[in-house]
């Protein structure tokens, strides 16, 4: 194992990393390519670099995250610096930024290395990585994150500022569900794969976390890629909204669900990973166990009402 040392930002660094995360307490690493003389050839690791001529480091991190992945990120906050070791390892200090993006890692136009992806914590421990950017994510996980099984979806809890009045400025993640009901009255749920980053082994509305477009248009791509459903646009109409923390001052979501009128399709599974089965419920004789924010989304929806709260 390479040493590492996370310490308060008061080391000088000489290089930097960024660690990405997603809504789902994913981390974005970057394939390195292999048989090259630069640092970590071959593993998984942190898009970050150097700072080139009078960089400062957040500009340097900044600059290589655009380069790295085109990327353009809100807000890339200090961390951490990591003390790489070992004959093969980068010299120096490494000033660890966090930043937060929900997107799509295989379309990313990955211009350096191999290729993008997300990863979650357990699955680290499978992959050929770069030591010291593993050690520094599992620092990063038991700081904000939870390992615990019953907190199932928990995510990373970003750093947010007081304001005047002690409220405080955080960010909101944002999902968009599918409320499907077939002539028969029955409700359509998939039951999660037992490796899914959230909700594994639980029954859940086909949904998805927006990326950089607006809620229906995320339910529509979702619809589409999860079970094969051809959705448009103006036959979606608004249903229900469960504003919920997982835990008191965990990261806030705001869960959308939509009700579609008409659609063209019968749901498939198109994403086995992801999901293992497709199948129509009775309002009256939901499946257990279930989501509980898709559970009380959908009495919501039978009883008239259009918000939820959970969890604060």
């Amino acid at each position: 194992m390479i040493p590492l040392s996370v310490q308060s930002t008061g080391t000088s660094p000489g290089s930097t990393a960024v660690l990405i995360v997603n809504g789902r307490g994913q981390y974005l690493l970057h394939l390195r390519d292999a048989n090259r003389p630069i640092c970590d050839a071959g593993t998984w690791s942190l898009v970050g670099g150097a700072p080139e001529g009078s960089e400062s480091l957040h500009e340097a991190v900044v600059r290589e995250i655009r380069e790295e992945t085109g990327l353009v990120l809100d807000e890339v906050t200090p961390y951490a610096t990591a003390r790489p070791g070992g004959p093969h390892a980068t010299t120096g200090h490494v000033q660890v930024y966090v930043a937060h993006w929900d997107g799509d890692a295989r379309a990313l136009p990955v211009t350096e290395g191999i290729l993008c992806a997300w990863f979650d914590v357990s699955t680290m421990d499978r992959l050929t990585m770069c030591a010291w950017a593993h050690d520094v994510i599992r620092a990063h996980w038991a700081e904000y994150g939870t390992a615990s099984p019953a907190a199932r979806g928990a995510v990373p809890r970003q750093p947010s500022l007081p304001r005047s009045g002690g409220a405080r400025t955080v960010r909101q993640v944002v999902g968009a569900h599918l409320y499907l009901e077939n002539p028969a009255g029955e409700i359509l749920l998939g039951l999660r794969h037992p490796d899914s980053a959230f909700a594994g082994e639980l029954w859940h509305f086909l949904a998805g976390h927006c990326e950089q477009e607006s809620a229906v248009s995320c339910l529509v791509r979702e619809a589409d890629e999860e079970a094969g459903l051809l959705i448009r646009p103006e036959d979606v109409e608004f249903a229900h909204a469960v504003h919920l923390v997982d835990e008191p001052g965990g990261p806030p979501r705001m869960q959308l669900v939509f009700r579609a009128r008409r659609w063209e399709g019968e749901p498939r599974l198109r994403e086995p990973d992801k999901c293992l089965a497709w199948t129509w419920w009775r309002p009256d004789h939901l499946p257990e166990p279930i989501v509980p924010y898709t559970r009380a989304a959908i009495e919501g929806i039978l009883t008239g009402r259009r918000y939820t709260e959970m969890g604060w």
